[in-house]
């Protein structure tokens, strides 16, 4: 006699989860949407954050560059060549060339940074990327920013200053101002970001960058070169993987969410930075560390709250106008 099924069709398969996953992912707001992918996003940039600063103690900061692009590329190589020639295709050539160089210059203003700076200082002063970004949004997207994510965005910050606790008479080094101005072009970036993902496919953006910025970095990584060992290969190899994932993410996060949406969700990196200091480094944070992490989750979580139900109201038609 036949076997009977154990189970009804579908109920506990594969192909189920995965169906209810994506009805309800289907389901969310583009914001919700955009915030998880931010969410993961920032995990990987700490992972990657990490990585750099373990390779910055044997190698020059642009050769680190230069390589990571160029593994990158390789990544990216396979789908680039199947989808070959649309995969290049842009309808945005100019912005792609701004993106690039304030890339570049945010990549090696950040990572030497990272490199100089305690892992926990240099993601902080990352944070001032937010305050860029919602200030540039609101100039050159014309987004309107209401009163709920003006407060959760001024709420993180609060918790940001628990940490630093400034006043305490430390004067900024040129690698915090380094990091600054890191900040400002990623913001900028970001907002690039924000128009070329409506026009332009994930992998085609990915691509320009990796590609374009590894040539920028090439001449300086082969003027600095240093050689690799068989771990600082292996660190290479993973910073790319981790850093083609992150781009990734954040390409779709900035595709689907508005970008003074995602901008809060930044400070979560702060909590990954802490745990993985523990783990790595061995540095056990102080309590305000704790407190500001906290008052950071708070504000991030009170976003995706709200705009979970901003998104059920614009499901039904009863959400208020440009309010949020």
């Amino acid at each position: 006699m036949p076997v009977p099924s154990a189970t009804p069709e579908g109920s506990s398969s594969p192909a189920a989860y995965k169906t209810r996953f994506s009805e309800k992912w289907q389901s969310l707001s583009n914001n919700t949407r955009g915030i998880c992918w931010a969410l993961l996003a920032t995990f990987l940039m700490a992972v990657m954050s990490t990585i750099i600063k373990l390779l910055g103690d044997h190698l020059h900061v642009t050769q680190i560059l230069m390589l990571r692009q160029f593994f990158m590329l390789a990544i990216s190589a396979p789908v680039v060549i199947k989808g070959f020639p649309g995969s290049l295709k842009t309808q945005a050539p100019l912005l792609h060339l701004g993106r690039i160089l304030l890339a570049a210059a945010a990549m090696y203003l950040g990572f030497t940074a990272v490199i100089h700076l305690p892992l926990a200082e240099s993601t902080v002063i990352g944070f001032a990327r937010t305050f860029f970004i919602t200030i540039f949004a609101v100039i050159f997207l014309k987004e309107v920013i209401g009163v709920h994510r003006i407060s959760a965005t001024l709420l993180g910050f609060i918790g940001v200053m628990v940490i630093v606790q400034p006043g305490t008479g430390a004067e900024m080094s040129i690698y915090s101002a380094m990091a600054i101005f890191a900040s400002a072009c990623a913001a900028l970036v970001g907002i690039i970001l924000r128009k070329v993902t409506q026009l332009d496919r994930p992998i085609t953006i990915l691509t320009f960058q990796a590609t374009f910025v590894g040539l920028i970095m090439a001449p300086f990584g082969i003027y600095n070169w240093a050689p690799i060992s068989v771990n600082d290969a292996i660190l290479l190899l993973c910073l790319a993987g981790v850093s083609w994932g992150a781009q990734m993410c954040n390409i779709q996060a900035l595709r689907f969410g508005e970008a003074s949406a995602i901008a809060p969700f930044d400070y979560i990196r702060l909590v990954y930075a802490a745990i993985i200091s523990i783990v790595i480094f061995g540095v056990w944070p102080l309590w305000t560390t704790y407190l500001g992490g906290a008052i950071i989750v708070a504000a991030s979580l009170y976003t995706l709250h709200r705009e979970t139900v901003l998104g059920k109201k614009v499901a039904t038609g009863t959400a208020p106008s440009k309010t949020h």
